[in-house]
């Protein structure tokens, strides 16, 4: 018996150690890390794709660098000579002002301007790989059904026709109409990138978290297509219904109230589109990594609160990861109905 509560005194003193000894590291790493820094570098397009860290040594993907400028012309070169603020035939990443995380270059004046980038950004590399991993799935799936006519399909490919039918027959034809199957191709194909990107995004390794359905540029691209398929395909109906709506007299004449209305909002719906997406997808990264920092902010209010508040953390998190993945495929849902039915609305007849 003696022996045992030796052991155990021993085994306590060990465990006291360990927490003493991990508190200190992880104050010392508190003192050194910058909250800002983490949840904009994680949720902010970049150069590097970065993977994780090693002791000191981060461990990343150099991504290529094109840019181009008048004097220059084409540079081409990786971005592993632009880390640490270096700086690259003229050319380096800003680290503060307007074009902060940009890479820039000075003119003739000496005033530091961005050259034209055409760089293969994580964003980029991410957008990339989302659309292959959408060919293969959907060229996969086409060649299950080659080899299988006469079979129904199961499992993977079962649950991609029931997705896709579900969107065909539920979203597109009951928002557009009669005349749906033109939008068909585009109105699939935009809920798949969306889903995959989306879900991409909520993966915490490497290929996965790239924020591209929280890069406003990606969602007004998406917003721009659907603005296009709108009013390119709009039917004489809509269009007076834009310009001469069916209202009193006295709100169209002298003065184009509702017409202007009306105008305005063919630009507000698309804009919409666009502020939806981004804002949920990159609300939900936000707050993961903002409750992530939460353990290396308490570091220093000792050990209890610390450790009570790596458990909230922890499960707050994981809470949020579970809600994240809802809404990725919500967001997806939401932004091709929203898009059938613009569409649909501007198929009106007389």
């Amino acid at each position: 018996m003696d022996k045992i509560r030796i052991i155990n005194k021993l085994g306590l003193w060990v465990v006291m150690f360990i927490c003493l000894f991990s508190f200190e590291k992880v104050k010392a790493a508190s003192e050194e890390v910058d909250v800002q820094t983490i949840v904009f570098s994680h949720i902010q397009d970049a150069y590097t794709w970065h993977i994780t860290e090693w002791g000191e040594t981060e461990i990343s993907i150099p991504l290529p660098v094109v840019v181009w400028d008048k004097a220059k012309g084409l540079d081409v070169f990786l971005s592993s000579r632009l880390e640490n603020g270096q700086t690259y035939k003229g050319y380096q990443i800003a680290q503060e002002g307007d074009y902060a995380g940009k890479i820039v270059m000075q003119d003739a004046t000496g005033e530091w301007v961005r050259p034209v980038d055409l760089s293969l950004t994580k964003d980029v590399c991410a957008l990339l790989l989302a659309t292959v991993i959408l060919l293969v799935i959907i060229l996969k799936t086409a060649s299950w059904y080659k080899k299988h006519p006469d079979e129904a399909p199961g499992g993977f490919v079962g649950m991609i026709e029931a997705t896709v039918m579900y969107i065909e027959e539920e979203v597109i034809a009951k928002s557009i109409g009669e005349d749906y199957r033109k939008f068909s191709s585009y109105l699939q194909a935009v809920f798949f990138f969306i889903l995959i990107n989306n879900l991409l995004g909520v993966i915490p390794i490497f290929p996965g978290g790239a924020n591209v359905t929280g890069n406003i540029a990606v969602t007004f691209v998406l917003a721009v297509c659907t603005f296009i398929a709108t009013n390119a395909f709009g039917t004489k109906a809509y269009w007076r219904g834009i310009f001469w709506p069916k209202v009193p007299i006295f709100l169209k004449l002298p003065i184009p109230i509702m017409p202007f209305v009306e105008f305005f909002g063919v630009f507000t719906k698309p804009f919409a589109l666009m502020i939806r997406l981004f804002a949920n997808i990159m609300a939900g990264h936000t707050i993961i990594l903002a409750l992530t920092c939460l353990i290396f902010i308490t570091a220093s209010m000792g050990v209890i609160v610390n450790s009570g508040m790596t458990i909230v953390s922890v499960l707050f998190c994981i809470f949020m990861n579970c809600l994240e993945l809802f809404v990725a495929c919500l967001q997806a849902y939401i932004f091709t109905l929203l898009s059938a039915n613009y569409i649909g609305l501007a198929k009106e007849k007389d």
